[in-house]
């Protein structure tokens, strides 16, 4: 996975309270036989053993189909088990720590939710950066904006994702941005057939 290309890449987080009550392992299958080329394994309430016990499984699926696997907070984990890379938040360790921590070992991904911190984040040892949350979402109510992506693009040369409450009927407005991957959970995840709803929003990221 060593130079990894984000670009025109479909990015599912998975979520299983929002599930229907189909397990991570049966979501990641389907996202991924719609063309999903990166998955992160992303769960705040569950314990931190649950969390390895899942990430486990979960990469040996991602591996299987050589999509990259992604554990949101966890450099540790994501150490331990081999995975790709691991996903950090503004709050949590900085940057250069998390760095010194892993080596080359694992991709950095790093959330941002302005133009400041994107920018801050494309002059740090990161592989890429999420901007976001676009449009609302059910865990937040204050969004960035769609306008956001462009300004953050001219200005940053990693390869950024946009995040947050995209959808079918809006994804066409935020390529239309000139981003070049999409994050979602809900989108894919909640889908009544996980595979087809992956599908539409890959055909729609290649076009």
């Amino acid at each position: 996975m060593e130079n990894f290309n984000f670009e025109n890449r479909l990015y599912v987080i998975t979520e299983s309270a929002i599930s229907k009550n189909r397990t991570n392992e049966f979501i990641v299958n389907e996202a991924i036989k719609g063309g999903a080329g990166i998955i992160q394994l992303r769960e705040k309430s569950w314990s931190k053993e649950k969390v390895k016990e899942e990430a486990i499984k979960l990469l040996k699926i991602c591996k299987k189909n050589n999509v990259l696997f992604i554990v949101n907070d966890y450099i540790d984990i994501a150490l331990e088990i081999g995975a790709h890379g691991v996903h950090l938040g503004q709050s949590d360790i900085p940057i250069k720590e998390a760095r010194k921590l892993c080596h080359n070992k694992l991709i950095i991904g790093l959330s941002t939710h302005s133009i400041e911190q994107a920018t801050k984040a494309d002059k740090e040892d990161v592989d890429y950066i999420t901007i976001g949350p676009i449009f609302n979402t059910r865990a937040k109510d204050h969004t960035v904006g769609i306008n956001i992506i462009k300004k953050v693009l001219e200005k940053v040369k990693k390869p950024v994702i946009a995040i947050g409450g995209i959808k079918k009927n809006n994804i066409n407005d935020v390529l239309a941005q000139g981003i070049k991957s999409i994050a979602v959970i809900s989108a894919v995840v909640s889908a009544d057939d996980v595979k087809e709803a992956a599908l539409e929003l890959v055909n729609r990221i290649i076009l």
